[in-house]
């Protein structure tokens, strides 16, 4: 009799298990996903009218994405979770071999990405952010108790100091400064010590003193590659390629004023039709936005990446686990900080460096990684706080 009770409680208790998986309608967070197909969508049409050509393939590219992260966000993010130390490894053996059999981003001879045919790459370290807030976040709550101790800071420094340093290896300076600050914002709400902290920025401030000096010693072994060191002094001091073409985006963002020259405007002449900047669909894209769209067009495209990253705080605050909070605060630090890099360098707040747009620049590599961490954030909000 004792034993048919048991069985019986055991059933039900598998029963609420179960009913516990099961996602309601209600609960999904149509606001994110609006606003990233608003953000996609306006960089489809900005990306058109910098480039024509490339509207089948941004067509194709954004309906596998959005589909993807609909995927992504009905499979629990705790199963992904579960297998980061193989997301890990395959990180690892992706990074290593774009430096050996890689292609080359550009003329400095980095390699980024691996040719899969002439109009399709993938860029190992676009996944590569993804994948470490995804490590980071199951590592941070496995140890949530002994998070300030020597021992388990050590072993974070080196669980991802491998994959970042085959990204800075690349090179790809500008990756590797996006994720390592994403990363400390996702250690730093886990409950990193603010007396660490305290440590930290006093060692950081007389080294990055240091570094400036040292980029500038031409007589010295130089750690930076040639290009790198220009574009850095080239922003302190002025002159050189790379700043002509900050330069030629501030001018394109002038001269939009405050409604634009209007999409493929043909009345007037623009910055894009002369070239001044290359692969404006990119990196900056921003200064097509700004001569198209104008300072009105440019803030709504602003205010859609900030209320995309509020809604990644808002999943985060809501989140039912720790892992699940880490995870989207990820997202929200990735999505601010890139943005900030981007439209820093096309104002020339920033020296100028390669990092895309969220949802808006062209590139699938950066699209597809994108969408299945929002699809993860997604599935978070899906499974959040009962209140």
């Amino acid at each position: 009799m004792n034993l048919f009770k048991k069985d019986q409680l055991n059933l039900k208790q598998f029963s609420l298990d179960q009913d516990q998986k099961k996602y309601s309608i209600l609960d999904y967070n149509f606001k994110l996903f609006f606003l990233i197909i608003a953000a996609m969508a306006m960089g489809t049409v900005i990306i058109v009218s910098v480039d024509e050509t490339k509207l089948t393939k941004q067509l194709i590219g954004a309906g596998v994405c959005i589909l993807g992260m609909i995927i992504v966000s009905l499979i629990d993010y705790n199963f992904i979770c579960k297998y980061y130390m193989v997301l890990y490894a395959a990180n690892i053996v992706l990074l290593g071999l774009v430096l050996v059999v890689g292609s080359g981003a550009d003329s400095h001879g980095a390699s980024r990405w691996f040719q899969i045919s002439d109009s399709f790459t993938i860029q190992p370290s676009e996944f590569a952010k993804i994948i470490l807030i995804i490590c980071t976040a199951v590592f941070l709550e496995k140890h949530a108790d002994d998070l300030n101790t020597a021992k388990t800071l050590l072993k974070l420094a080196a669980f991802l100091a491998i994959p970042i340093g085959l990204i800075f290896a690349e090179p790809d300076l500008s990756t590797t400064i996006c994720i390592c600050v994403t990363l400390f914002i996702v250690i730093f709400i886990a409950g990193l010590s603010l007396k660490i902290i305290g440590i930290a920025v006093l060692i950081l401030i007389p080294f990055f003193g240091g570094f400036f000096w040292y980029i500038q010693q031409d007589n010295l072994p130089q750690f930076l590659n040639g290009y790198q060191r220009q574009r850095i002094l080239g922003h302190m001091y002025g002159g050189g390629s790379t700043q002509d073409q900050q330069n030629n985006s501030i001018m394109a963002i002038g001269s939009g004023q405050l409604t634009g020259k209007g999409i493929n405007s043909s009345d007037v002449a623009t910055v894009k039709d002369t070239n001044l900047i290359s692969e404006q669909q990119t990196d900056f894209i921003f200064s097509a936005v700004g001569e198209e769209l104008g300072f009105i067009g440019s803030v709504i495209i602003i205010a859609i990446l900030l209320l995309i990253v509020l809604q990644c705080i808002r999943v985060a605050r809501r989140s039912g686990d720790k892992k699940g909070m880490y995870i989207a605060t990820g997202m929200a630090a990735l999505v601010s900080i890139q943005s900030f890099i981007n439209i820093g360098v096309a104002t020339s707040i920033l020296p100028n460096t390669g990092l895309p747009l969220p949802f808006i620049s062209y590139g699938l590599s950066s699209l597809v990684s994108l969408c299945a961490g929002m699809g993860m954030v997604l599935n978070i909000n899906l499974q959040k706080k009962k209140y």
